[in-house]
Formats: structure tokens, sequence, C-alpha cells
């Protein structure tokens, strides 16, 4: 059955690789338009975060974010069989502009690694293609919940050069090496940890919530410079704009809740610049403190 499933998964997504980037976009906007109209799991979730996050924002232009911000993610999802499907070239030939370069070879001709943290922001898979098409890059990953379709991710994630490590130690041991040896390490920062990886609790959008602790400890451990990058969706189909962020000062701290809240200061700044883009339908506050009551399910609380 899991064979099965994994074969269609793949059809799927090579099928609707054949589409161009404006008739992606188009089929994804539609999806978000009417999980905007109709009840969805997605819809909740965008308003339950939306809602805390932007407790002083008119409730107008609440409404106007949430429905854009559907509306985008119904377009990145739609435009993730484009960057797994067709040519790095033609991947890298929707780049319009790429700002805060110089912030990554700086750090590269200094003799220093960089941790590149990508958050759920825009078009991440597109910040994948063009770093691994220019540095020797290797990124963090988890398993997918169907075992077979790990090696089809692997190859196509894979194909513009970059190397892809599992989040265990092993795979943390080989990304400092890669680090201390002047490489780009990738890492989706903005994932909730499980209680059997390292984590602190720290603000996020002022509200302290569960973040990994591998991030700051592998910039620590590596003494790599760390920058966010995300790829911002143009309007109609025109394209992309690498942004590269400087991170905020002592995300490699040794104390876990001073890194961490650092880390997720990086990645608010970043989401505020294009709050319409951000994955908002990811339950990003199902982890707060202990007590605290779960803005998904008010009838439980965190543990």
């Amino acid at each position: 059955m899991a064979l099965t499933k994994t074969s269609l998964a793949v059809l799927a997504l090579r099928i609707s690789g054949k589409l161009s980037l404006r008739m992606a976009q188009r089929i994804g906007r539609i999806l978000g338009t009417l999980s905007w109209w109709f009840p969805s799991r997605s819809k909740a979730v965008t308003t339950a975060n939306i809602h805390l996050c932007f407790p002083e924002m008119p409730e107008g232009q609440r409404k106007r974010l949430i429905r854009s911000s559907l509306r985008h993610t119904g377009q990145t999802f739609a435009e993730i069989p484009l960057m797994w499907e067709w040519p790095v070239e033609k991947c890298l030939g929707l780049i319009r502009e790429v700002e805060g370069l110089e912030l990554i070879d700086e750090a590269l001709a200094s003799g220093k690694g960089v941790v590149l943290l990508a958050p759920h922001l825009g078009n991440w898979e597109l910040v994948g293609v063009y770093f691994s098409s220019r540095y020797q890059m290797a990124a963090l990953y988890s398993p997918p919940h169907l075992p077979e379709f790990e090696d089809y991710m692997i190859r196509v994630r894979e194909r513009a050069g970059s190397t892809l490590v599992r989040g265990d130690r092993r795979g943390l041991a080989r990304m400092v090496g890669i680090l201390k040896g002047g490489g780009i390490a990738g890492i989706l920062p903005d994932q909730s940890p499980d209680k059997k990886s390292g984590y602190a609790y720290g603000p996020f959008f002022g509200i302290d919530v569960r973040t990994m602790t591998l991030a700051p400890k592998l910039i620590a451990k590596s003494g790599a410079v760390s920058c966010t990058a995300f790829a911002e969706r143009l309007k109609d189909g025109e394209g992309f704009r690498i942004v590269i962020r400087p991170t905020e000062p002592d995300i490699d701290h040794k104390d876990p809740v001073t890194a961490v809240t650092a880390l997720n200061q990086s990645v608010e700044k970043c989401v505020r610049e294009i709050p319409e883009q951000y994955q908002w339908e990811y339950k990003r506050f199902r982890h707060r403190t202990p007590g605290e009551i779960n803005p998904y399910n008010p009838a439980k609380r965190c543990k």
C-alpha cells in the first residue's frame, strides 16, 4: 500500500511539474480562496495564529491578511512540484533580485561557515535550490511519513548540489564538520520540536513557545556566521526575490533561553516584512509554556 501511495504521489508531482509558474500560482490562489470561503483546518489554524500574533490589528485588516495568507499558502504548495521537477537552471531563472548576498560571501571569504536559517516564508524550496547551486551546502531534513518517498525527495533536493543530512546525532556531527570547512548548513528554524529534541521556551510574536536549540548550538560549536533567508513571491507570476538578513545578536549564547529568543526574533523580523507569505496554517503555538491554554483547542492546556 505504501508503495502505491508513493507512486501516486510522485506521479502527481511530475504531472504538476509540467505547469508554468503563472498557472501553478493561479491554481494555488483558487485553492486558497476555497479554503477561505469554506470551513477548513487551514483557515481555522491561520485565523488562530494571526489573532495571537497581531492582537492590535483592526478586524477588517486581519481578515484581509488571513485571506491573503491562505492564497499564498496555496501558491506555495502549487509551486513545490515546479521546484522539484523543473531543471535547476529554469528554477534559478525565476529569481529577479538577490538582496544581502554580501553577508554570505564575506563570511565565507573569512574562512567561516554559514548557518542559513530559512523560515517557512515565501518559497523556501527555491531558497535551497539557489544556495545549493552556488555553494557547498548541506541541509537538515526529517524523513517523510512514507519511507519509500524519501529516496525521491533526496534526489530532487540534491540535484542542485546540496547534501541532505538527517537531523540525528551523526547528521549534526557531519554538519559541524561542513561548517568548520567553510560550507553552508541550511535549517528550517520555525518548526516546533518534540520533547526528545533539544528545546527551550522563547518569545515569538510576544508568546513563549517551544523552540529548537539545535541551530544555536550548531552556530556556537562551529563558530559559523548565521543569516536568515527567504524567497519573496512577486506579483503576477513575475518570479521571486531572494532576501538575506543578519540574525539577532546572542543567537549563539550559552544560555538556551537567550539563544532561542534571538532565533525567534530573527524569524519574526523576516515574517513582519511579508506576513501574508508566512505559513500561518502550521500549529506553531501548540507547544507553549506548560499550563497555558492550547490556542487550537481551548478546552486543553499545553503540556
